[in-house]
């Protein structure tokens, strides 16, 4: 299966396939319409506490990692959904 990346604010083209959002929040000024995915996910996304902790900084993307990773395997029940 390919999987590819996406911005949630960009077109929607056929090519795309079966979109998925993984985020916490709704992305802001963004209708569900407008959105076009197919499904949130947002129970395996990063929680509020460990995107608060990241802060975009690059520095900190490799304990991210770790952490995130560790978040995904205490959420195994979401993440077989």
């Amino acid at each position: 299966m390919k999987i590819k990346i996406k911005r949630v604010y960009g077109q929607r083209v056929q090519e795309d396939g079966f979109l998925i959002l993984v985020d916490r929040l709704w992305p802001r000024g963004l209708t569900k319409e407008k959105a076009a995915v197919d499904l949130w996910l947002k129970e395996i996304a990063p929680t509020t506490e460990l995107r608060k902790w990241f802060g975009h900084d690059p520095a900190k993307w490799k304990e991210f990692k770790k952490k995130y990773r560790k978040e995904l395997e205490d959420n195994k029940e979401a993440v077989l959904l």
